[in-house]
């Protein structure tokens, strides 16, 4: 499966984005996806992961309360929704993807990643 980020951009702090993530490919309601970001000399690090249905999600607790993380079968797609924006928000962000049925948090577990959107807060 082939993954492309978007949405991301400049914001304030305090302000909102929404990322998308379109899949490619006829079984992406098979799939548990996650948005994970890098920063700048730091380790990519989780951010949200769905299940396959959309039923199912969990949250790093730097963003819990703050993002949402949501899908849409019918299209493919996968989005973070991000409220109440800080600097320490700024990343690169990557969705990816796994065919699996459980909820996944670690890089090493995601078989496949889109190419990242840059998100950038300022104070």
């Amino acid at each position: 499966v082939q993954l492309q980020a978007s949405g991301g951009g400049l914001v304030e702090a305090g302000g909102s984005l929404r990322l998308s993530c379109v899949a490619s490919g006829r079984t992406f309601s098979t799939y548990t996806m996650g948005w994970f970001r890098q920063a700048p000399g730091k380790e990519r690090e989780f951010v949200a992961t769905i299940g396959s249905s959309g039923d199912n999600t969990y949250y790093a607790d730097s963003v819990k309360g703050r993002f949402t993380i949501s899908r849409d079968n019918a299209l493919n797609m996968v989005y973070l929704h991000m409220n109440s924006l800080k600097p320490e928000d700024t990343a690169v962000y990557y969705c990816a993807a796994r065919r699996t049925t459980v909820l996944l948090t670690n890089v090493s577990q995601y078989a496949y990643w889109g190419q990242g959107t840059q998100v950038t807060v300022s104070s």
